[in-house]
C-alpha cells in the first residue's frame, strides 16, 4: 500500500498541479486574466442569479393563437378543396375557433366529410402516450350545417409543441446575447421558467421574447380602391409611423425560409439596415415573384406590423436582401437577433419579473466566502492539533482537493449558486472525515504494537472499504438529485458529486503519497499520531 512506481507518483503530481493551474484564473478578475498569454488556461466558474444577479421570468405560452391560425388555414384549405372538386358553398363561418360550413347541396356532404378528414392531421395522444388521435372533431347539426373544431388531444398536443419550440427558440435568443449558462425549463403546461444570470438590462430580455418575430412578405393589394377590405386582404398599421397598407393576407413567403440575418448600415444613407439572406428553396421563390411584379410595392410584415414597404425596383436573384426602417444601431441588432433564432410559434405573456441587482450577488458571495474560509480554517486547525505531521499532510490534500472541485467546475464551465457552495462546504467535511478515519486505524494499529510500516499499511487496507462505502451511498444520492431535481438542487449535486471523487483521490492517494514519501525518506522508528 505504501509502495508507488514512479509512472503513479508522476501521475499524482501531474493531477495537482493541473488542478491548481486550471483554478487559478478564478483568483484573478477578467481583466487581468484576457491580458495573460493565451498558452494559460483563462476559463473561470459561472456564477448562477444569486450571485451574480440577472433577470428572472416567468412566462406562459398562449397556444390559443396557434389554434386560431390552424383554423384559419383550415378555412382557406376547406375552400380551395371545395371549389376545385365543383362543390357549391352556400356559407362558411368561423367564430371561437369553430367552422361552420353549409352547403348549397346536401348531397355532397359526403364529399365534403372526406375533405375535412383528409385534411385532418394525425396528432399524438394525451400524457406523452404513443397513441395517435384525430386532430379535428367533426359534429353534424340539425340545420344541416357541419361544425368542426379541434379535440382535446390536439390541443394538448400543439400547446405541448408550442411549449416545446419556445423553450428552444428562446434559448437561441439569449445565447445570441452572449450570456451564459441561463436556466430555461417548463413549468406546469404552459409555462417557462427563464433566469439568466449577469444580465444588465431586463428589458431588452422582455423585448426580445414578447416579439414573436413571425416574418412574411406580402404584395400590396392592387385591387383595393378605398373602400371595404375583402377577406383575401387585410389592413396593417407600420411599425414606426401612421402609414397604413392593404396587403394580401396570402404571405407570398416566410420567415421559415430565412437562413441569416446580420445587421449593417446601408452604403448610401449610413442608416442601420438589416440584410437577410434565404434558403435555395426560398431565393428562387423570391426571385420568381420579383420577376412577376417589377414596379410593384411588397410589405415586409413582423408580427402584424409593417416594417418596410419596398419598391420592387428590379428581379432579386440572389436571394440575399435588406430591410430599413429608421432603426437604430440596437434595433437593428435585435431585429437580426430575432429573424435568427426564429419566430416564436406562439406568443408569450410575461406572468413574473424578478430582478436581481449585484448587492444581492455580492452579498452572497461574501457571505459564502466567509463561510467556506472559516468553515477551512477550524478544520485545518483542529486536523493539525489532533494528528501533528498527519494532520499537516491531511490539510495539503484538503487544499489540493479545493483545487481540483474548481478546477473541474472551471474546466466544465459548470454554474455555481448558494447550494452549490454548500455542497463545496461539505464536502470540506467528508474529505477531512476520510482521513480520520484512516489516522484512527493506524493509532489501533500502533496501540497493537505494530511496526511504523505494517501500522500505516494496515491503516489504509482496513479503512479503504468504510471510505468507499460511505462515498458510494453519497455519490449515488447526488446522482439521484441531478436526475429528479432542478436548479439550484442539481447545483448543489454537481458539485457535491465532483467532490466525492476529488475526496476520494485526495484523502486515499494523495495523503498515502505524502505519508510513503516521509516513510522512504526518514525511516522513523515511531510514529507519534
Amino acid at each position: 500500500m505504501l509502495y508507488f512506481s514512479k509512472f503513479k507518483s508522476l501521475s499524482i503530481l501531474l493531477i495537482c498541479l493541473l488542478g491548481i493551474i486550471f483554478a487559478f484564473p478564478n483568483l484573478l478578475s477578467q481583466n487581468t486574466l484576457t491580458a495573460l498569454p493565451k498558452i494559460i488556461p483563462h476559463k473561470q466558474i459561472n456564477l448562477g442569479l444569486d450571485l451574480r444577479g440577472g433577470s428572472h421570468l416567468l412566462v406562459e405560452v398562449q397556444s390559443s393563437v396557434r389554434a386560431s391560425e390552424r383554423m384559419d388555414d383550415l378555412y382557406d384549405e376547406i375552400r380551395i378543396e371545395l371549389r376545385r372538386n365543383k362543390i357549391l358553398l352556400s356559407d362558411i363561418s368561423q367564430s371561437n375557433n369553430q367552422l361552420k360550413i353549409t352547403l348549397s347541396d346536401d348531397g355532397f356532404k359526403g364529399d365534403l366529410l372526406d375533405i375535412i378528414e383528409s385534411l385532418s392531421q394525425n396528432v399524438r395522444g394525451q400524457l406523452g402516450t404513443g397513441q395517435l388521435a384525430d386532430e379535428l372533431d367533426i359534429m353534424e347539426q340539425i340545420d344541416g350545417s357541419i361544425l368542426v373544431s379541434m379535440t382535446e388531444e390536439a390541443k394538448s398536443d400543439l400547446l405541448r409543441r408550442s411549449v416545446d419550440q419556445s423553450i428552444e427558440i428562446i434559448r437561441r435568443r439569449i445565447d445570441e446575447l452572449g450570456t451564459k449558462e441561463p436556466t430555461i425549463q417548463r413549468q406546469g403546461d404552459s409555462r417557462i421558467l427563464i433566469q439568466v444570470p449577469g444580465l444588465d438590462d431586463p428589458k431588452r430580455l422582455k423585448e426580445l421574447l414578447g416579439t414573436t418575430a413571425k416574418m412574411t412578405f406580402h404584395l400590396i393589394d392592387p385591387f383595393y380602391d378605398g373602400g371595404n377590405v375583402s377577406r383575401s386582404s387585410m389592413q396593417l398599421k407600420h411599425a414606426n409611423n401612421d402609414n397604413t397598407y392593404v396587403v394580401e393576407r396570402r404571405s407570398i413567403i416566410g420567415g421559415e425560409n430565412l437562413v441569416d440575418a446580420q445587421p449593417g448600415f446601408d452604403s448610401q444613407t449610413n442608416q442601420p439596415i438589416v440584410n437577410f439572406r434565404f434558403d435555395g428553396q426560398g431565393s428562387r421563390k423570391f426571385g420568381k415573384i420579383t420577376t412577376d411584379n417589377v414596379g410593384k410595392l411588397f410589405a415586409i410584415v413582423l408580427d402584424n406590423e409593417v416594417i418596410s414597404a419596398p419598391i420592387i425596383n428590379e428581379p432579386i436573384l440572389g436571394g440575399s436582401g435588406m430591410i430599413s426602417g429608421s432603426f437604430t444601431v440596437q434595433e437593428a441588432n435585435d431585429l437580426a437577433i430575432l429573424l435568427r433564432a426564429g419566430a416564436l410559434p406562439a406568443p408569450l405573456v410575461i406572468l413574473e419579473e424578478r430582478t436581481v441587482g449585484p448587492g444581492l450577488g455580492a452579498d452572497s458571495i461574501k457571505s459564502g466566502q466567509i463561510a467556506s474560509i472559516l468553515g477551512l480554517l477550524l478544520v485545518l486547525i483542529y486536523m493539525f492539533l489532533s494528528y501533528g505531521r498527519f494532520g499537516i499532510y491531511s490539510n495539503i490534500s484538503l487544499l489540493i482537493n479545493l483545487s481540483l472541485i474548481v478546477a473541474v467546475l472551471s474546466i466544465l464551465q459548470a454554474t455555481l449558486t448558494l447550494p452549490g457552495i454548500a455542497g463545496i462546504i461539505l464536502t470540506i467535511g467528508m474529505a477531512v472525515d476520510a482521513n480520520v478515519l484512516i489516522f484512527e486505524r493506524i493509532r489501533e494499529e500502533i496501540s497493537n504494537k505494530k511496526s511504523v510500516i505494517n501500522a500505516i499499511d494496515n491503516g489504509y487496507k482496513r479503512a479503504r472499504t468504510t471510505i468507499l462505502d460511505a462515498n458510494i451511498t453519497t455519490f449515488i444520492a447526488a446522482i439521484i438529485l441531478f436526475q429528479l431535481g432542478s436548479g439550484p438542487i442539481k447545483g448543489f449535486s454537481i458539485t457535491l458529486a465532483i467532490g466525492i471523487i476529488t475526496s476520494v483521490f485526495t484523502a486515499f492517494t494523495l495523503t498515502r503519497f505524502l505519508v510513503a514519501m516521509w516513510i522512504k525518506r526518514s525511516n522513523p522508528k515511531e510514529i507519534n499520531i
